[in-house]
């Protein structure tokens, strides 16, 4: 089980890990709605490293990011849900748009997206590679997705989206 950490926690975790020679893998995004998917590309980062840290994104980032409906749970439902997996090593909620900054105070030896980027798209992958890291997408359960979801929900009637 994982821990929602500060910026200083963190940093002391990965200074540890780095120093018993282990190998530190990032990722990040809103996590909104939990599932499969997520399930799915969280454990495949996990095992190209010795922790998983992963950067959440907060609740005015996310409306910024996917408009004003969301995010549907809040930053603690979304933490405590990502923590919860055994994948997950380390959370850190951080408040801007993009993870670059939590990449460059990271600096992990693998920076890992879903399936649905490509490599140039990812937030901090010519950083990554600038010092020896690898930047890798993962595998991309087809047909689940957030935005799918809620899409479902809305065809019942239930509540309007923003994607």
């Amino acid at each position: 089980m994982g821990q929602v950490v500060s910026w200083e926690r963190l940093l002391e975790a990965v200074a540890r890990v780095r120093g018993r020679g282990g190998q530190v893998v990032f990722t990040n995004g809103c996590f909104d709605i939990l599932h499969r998917g997520h399930e799915v590309y969280l454990g495949e980062a996990k095992g190209l490293g010795d922790i998983l840290v992963v950067g959440l994104n907060d609740d005015a980032s996310v409306r910024r990011l996917k408009g004003p409906g969301r995010p549907v749970n809040p930053v603690e439902v979304r933490a405590r849900a990502l923590s919860a997996l055994s994948c997950v090593d380390y959370v850190l909620i951080f408040q801007e748009d993009t993870p670059e900054r939590l990449v460059a105070a990271v600096r992990p030896d693998v920076l890992a997206k879903g399936g649905d980027y490509r490599i140039e798209e990812v937030v901090g992958g010519d950083f990554v590679r600038s010092y020896g890291g690898k930047v890798v997408t993962l595998t991309r359960v087809e047909g689940v997705s957030t935005t799918e979801i809620l899409r479902k929900i809305q065809g019942f009637g239930i509540i309007g989206i923003h994607s």
